[in-house]
């Protein structure tokens, strides 16, 4: 019964934020391999994960913090990592807004095509997880921002997303494909560019690096590419920070 109601209050809450949540443009979809592959984008606050649960192509797994599936774990995790740069004499509200969305936000991300991330041992059934997916045909969708400043696009990828595919291929002998996606939130479009493989020859320090430079390359060159728009930013900072996706001297072509 009440993995029941666990479901349709998920579906309840997926089919109110498709009724009012912009509807988004998928660009390059042409570019996803036929083989097993990764998809890595910017966070854009919220706006990545919901954009690619609505409308990334095909069936796909979102990876997700273990601690938004847990409610007890919610409140600590969503105020930390949302709204701690919120100003002084609004954060009473969101922490007491921490807790208001916990059993929500369990309920959802519990029942959505999430995978569970942890940064602590855990992580290998993160990873367990994501070579199963991908063994089943399914694409895997990762944000992999953390606090750590980039360029005025990105910042900085937690790089150990990578071994999903040394693990894969370890298991079943393929190489994945890494593509990258910038969701420009502001212009309603998620665009999708074309994929780097993983080489299983290489140390895997190695391909950390080399496969988080392609991609950070990529997605800050795609931003580049689109017309003059606001970047909405892996941190929720104030809205007259978001930096633009080109600078004031540069001339749209």
């Amino acid at each position: 019964m009440a993995k029941a109601l666990s479901v349709l209050v998920y579906r309840a809450v997926r089919g109110l934020v498709r009724l009012f949540y912009p509807k988004v443009t998928v660009e390059g979809a042409e570019n996803l391999p036929e083989g097993p592959c990764i998809a890595v984008g910017n966070h854009a606050q919220m706006n990545g994960p919901i954009a690619c649960n609505l409308y990334f192509p095909g069936k796909s797994f979102i990876w997700c913090a273990g601690e938004m599936m847990k409610a007890k774990e919610v409140p600590a995790y969503a105020y930390r990592d949302f709204w701690s740069r919120k100003p002084r004499f609004l954060r009473p509200f969101y922490r007491l807004l921490s807790y208001i969305i916990a059993p929500i936000a369990a309920c959802v991300f519990t029942n959505a095509d999430c995978i569970a991330v942890y940064h602590d041992m855990r992580v290998v059934g993160t990873l367990k997880k994501t070579v199963q997916a991908l063994a089943d045909g399914a694409r895997i969708v990762i944000f992999p921002e953390h606090d750590e400043p980039c360029n005025d696009i990105l910042y900085a990828f937690q790089d150990r997303f990578v071994d999903a595919a040394r693990m894969y291929h370890l298991r079943y002998g393929g190489s994945v494909e890494f593509a990258p996606v910038y969701v420009a939130a502001r212009l309603r479009r998620l665009v999708i560019g074309r994929p780097v493989r993983f080489d299983p020859g290489a140390p895997i320090e190695e391909e950390r690096r080399r496969i988080c430079a392609y991609l950070t390359e990529e997605i800050t060159a795609m931003a580049r590419a689109l017309p003059r728009h606001t970047v909405v930013p892996y941190p929720n900072i104030p809205k007259k920070l978001y930096p633009e996706n080109l600078p004031p001297e540069v001339s749209e072509r």
